[in-house]
């Protein structure tokens, strides 16, 4: 289950925390700060504790005995693109759950954060670009779309259609998706990529000329304990699941080191690429906790 009742508690309590940077330019659910700038009514939804009490409806409020929050459609929207990388890595990963399916439960934390804020969600799947691309949609009703586009995303890297590593060709390309994320975006939002961000290719220039489009970047890198804590000792032949190459290796204390060294040095790109562009960066193990996770990643910080 990508989200149950008590988790989405929680993140009520967290949403109103959560603040985009990017405005797409459409009509949308936020007072655009342009002067001049006009609101007209759109919604009533009930009230939840950290609404703004200025937004209360008292009228409606006197008439029902329940509270309800006024909606407004203003100059400016938001739209939060949740970019999940569904290449055969995160999909065939080790541990429970594995790395694709913390990455969806993470996407799915984030959507309904933004649709319970009457913002746009859309869901897009990265492998050799993109592969799956959903229909934006907005408001609580669009929550059992989302997990459904959600559901659609597998460690397939293509189309719904499971393979397996001897079917797979070629491995991701998380550059070129996020170049057809720019080419495809009409207006500019939240662009949220959900990686462990260990590719072949280099992707710092892609998610720089996001940033440069006015994209606000995030950025979550998801990681299995035995990525981060490996215990391997002695002779393996290692398949990768994405190209199918097999690598024979010794997993001495000096391979460990020099592996470790990698993983370090990939997290720390990271986190000055996410400085660079003013944006965010959350890392999680998938045997940990959620909830800490998305706590940092509406505090916009740099893990």
């Amino acid at each position: 289950m990508l989200l149950d009742a008590s988790f989405a508690r929680e993140l009520e309590a967290l949403r109103k925390r959560l603040r985009v940077r990017a405005r797409s330019g459409g009509g949308g659910d936020h007072t655009a700060k342009r002067r001049g700038s006009s609101a007209e009514f759109l919604e009533h939804r009930p009230y939840a504790p950290g609404d703004d009490l200025r937004r209360i409806d008292w009228l409606a409020f006197a008439r029902t005995g329940e509270p309800v929050f006024k909606l407004f459609r203003a100059e400016e929207d938001v739209i939060v693109r949740l970019v999940v990388d569904a290449s055969a890595s995160l999909g065939e990963s080790a541990g429970e759950p594995n790395k694709l399916d913390m990455a969806k439960r993470i996407a799915a934390a984030i959507g309904y954060m933004a649709l319970a804020d009457s913002e746009r969600a859309q869901v897009m799947a990265a492998s050799e670009g993109l592969s799956f691309v959903s229909e934006p949609s907005r408001g609580r009703n669009a929550l059992p779309k989302l997990l459904r586009d959600l559901d659609r995303v597998d460690g397939s890297a293509a189309g719904g259609t499971s393979r397996t590593p001897k079917d797979v060709k070629s491995g991701t390309d998380l550059s070129r998706a996020i170049e057809q994320v720019i080419v495809r975006s009409s207006r500019p939002g939240m662009l949220v990529i959900i990686s462990d961000f260990m590719d072949a290719g280099p992707f710092d220039a892609a998610i720089t000329h996001a940033a440069a489009a006015g994209h606000d970047i995030a950025l979550v890198q998801v990681l299995s304990r035995e990525e981060v804590e490996p215990q391997w000792d002695g002779d393996y032949a290692l398949v990768d699941v994405e190209s199918n190459a097999t690598v024979e290796v010794t997993m001495d204390a000096g391979a460990l080191e020099a592996y470790l060294a990698r993983l370090n040095q990939l997290v720390l790109g990271l986190r000055a690429l996410a400085k660079k562009v003013q944006g965010t960066y959350v890392r999680i193990v998938t045997d940990e906790p959620l909830l800490p996770v998305v706590r940092r990643f509406v505090g916009r910080v740099v893990d």
